[in-house]
């Protein structure tokens, strides 16, 4: 999909664990044992990938979205309704559904179905499908979990086999398929890796809380992804503010005040956001901005919504250059949306 003013280049992504995002509005905190009457619920399109590219979408960008579904699965229909054709690989299952229980304060609770297994001819045929509209696309994405049975180092495999197409590679999965990426060496390290602080405390041997607390240990974990072959890192820190570190420099920045309704997706149009202001030819500085502007202007939005240009204000977003200083540990709130921006 293209629209007029986009940004140029074409961006692919490829969600191996897609699925429809049931978004339930609580009218209360969450009461185990008891009974909720519901606000107004909605279905969207999603899976990290998926997210990523609704909300490049949206801005007018020329992306692609490769999926495991058959043709007739809610999801591809969905997608189609939206403009957004995916590309398939058939299954013969139907994607998951992912439940997200949203309290009036923008706490999230997610309950994930695990998705449906890949064989061994169906991930052959999504790397074909991939690697073939990689071909001179501008950024291939691998965002989000793997399902079950798929080998840990298939991200890794897949980041290889990109290699030749000439097309940036961007990376935002977590556990094992992040750790076992890491440990594939430089030649599987993707151009733009995309943790968040809980991810990056794995990878680091420690804790979040710990983590954010010592902006030494902060910067030792994202020099040793740059020393693994990682060329940048957009760390986002939920009501926090996000990270990005590069061969130029490090920056850091600070989101608006924002009333969070919903905090699912709001790290991928995060990703989003870094992709189209690189597509536009923007300096690090300013793709942190913009970054962080369309993370916050998706945790406003209801359910897994992605904003649209008129919703994402980058003026409102406080750039600095280094690490930010010690962050104290997380409320629920913050806790529940460390994907946010």
């Amino acid at each position: 999909m293209s629209g007029d003013g986009a940004p140029g280049g074409r961006v692919v992504t490829l969600t191996a664990n897609p699925s429809l995002d049931r978004t339930l509005a609580l009218p209360g905190p969450l009461a185990r044992g008891g009974v909720a009457r519901l606000g107004v619920s909605s279905t969207e399109p999603g899976g990290k990938g998926v997210n990523v590219a609704r909300a490049l979408a949206a801005a007018g960008a020329d992306v692609a979205a490769v999926v495991p579904a058959d043709r007739t699965d809610p999801l591809v229909t969905a997608l189609t309704a939206l403009g957004l054709p995916p590309l398939t690989v058939p299954t013969g299952v139907p994607v998951r559904t992912n439940y997200s229980l949203t309290e009036p304060d923008g706490t999230t609770t997610k309950l994930n179905e695990p998705g449906t297994a890949l064989d061994g001819d169906v991930r052959a045929a999504l790397r074909a499908v991939l690697t073939g509209a990689a071909a001179g696309a501008r950024w291939v994405v691998l965002s989000g979990s793997l399902p079950p049975g798929t080998p840990e180092d298939w991200y890794a495999e897949l980041v290889r086999a990109v290699r030749p197409t000439g097309a940036r590679v961007a990376v935002d999965t977590s556990e094992a398929p992040l750790r076992a990426l890491l440990a594939a060496g430089p030649g599987a390290a993707p151009d733009l890796l995309k943790p968040n602080a809980e991810e990056l405390a794995q990878v680091a041997g420690t804790t979040e809380a710990a983590l954010l607390a010592d902006p030494a240990a902060v910067r030792a974990a994202v020099e040793a992804l740059h020393a693994g072959g990682v060329a940048e890192v957009l760390l986002t820190l939920g009501g926090d503010g996000a990270v990005l570190s590069t061969a130029d420099g490090v920056w850091s920045a600070r989101p608006p005040r924002t009333a969070v309704r919903s905090t699912v997706g709001a790290g991928d149009s995060s990703l989003a956001g870094a992709l189209l202001a690189d597509l536009a030819g923007a300096p690090p500085a300013e793709r942190l901005r913009r970054a962080v502007a369309t993370g916050s202007a998706a945790a406003a939005l209801p359910g897994s919504a992605v904003p649209a240009p008129h919703q994402v204000d980058p003026t409102s977003v406080v750039v600095t250059t280094g690490l930010p200083g010690p962050t104290p540990s997380p409320d629920p709130v913050a806790a529940a949306g460390r994907d946010v921006p």
